[in-house]
């Protein structure tokens, strides 16, 4: 018993540090801030549905900066060469969000996945980088025989701008395309 709970410790503490350790050991707050500065989350009314809503994006700015989100390009695999790029020139203040609305572009091709996923009628709800979790949006499913939840991952490139030093970095991250569906019985 003693070495069970002697384990939960260690993987508690291990943990804790992980944010703040990388294989080849201790990381700045800079280096940290190279890798995922902002969370995000695209969507539309318009996906699945006959409106003529733009693409909304919300975004948290987890670095200790103000920060602008440039662009962020999708990848379309196993072609890296091809890409949809959608620009924003979104601020975000430090620890802060926001939002804006752009015109709708087409997410929906170039990933095999998606492509699928839209075929079998799923409903796509949300692009994030972050995963989704239907009690995060206070989804109650009292009947899950009638309700799935679908995601497809998909590469990115982000690029945001530090306009205290007014320079433009890149970094690649993935996206989760968050699709639903009701199964009639």
């Amino acid at each position: 018993m003693k070495l069970l709970h002697k384990t939960q410790a260690y993987i508690l503490i291990a943990l804790i540090l992980a944010p703040t350790m990388s294989l080849s050991g201790p990381q700045s707050e800079s280096t940290r801030e190279q890798s995922s500065k902002i969370k995000f989350a695209l969507f539309s009314a318009a996906w699945g549905e006959n409106t003529s809503d733009n693409l909304r994006i919300v975004a948290f700015n987890e670095s200790l900066s103000a920060i602008e989100l440039k662009s962020i390009d999708f990848i379309d695999l196993p072609e890296e060469t091809r890409k949809i790029t959608i620009f924003f020139d979104l601020e975000i203040p430090s620890a802060k969000y926001a939002e804006t609305e752009i015109a709708l572009p087409d997410l929906l091709s170039g990933d095999t996945c998606v492509n699928r996923s839209i075929e079998q009628n799923w409903k796509l709800v949300e692009i994030s980088n972050y995963t989704l979790n239907p009690s995060v949006r206070n989804l109650i499913i009292e009947d899950t025989d009638s309700f799935r939840i679908y995601q497809c991952i998909r590469n990115v490139n982000v690029s945001v701008r530090n306009p205290d030093i007014n320079e433009t970095t890149s970094y690649q991250d993935w996206v989760l395309y968050h699709f639903e569906s009701r199964i009639d019985n």
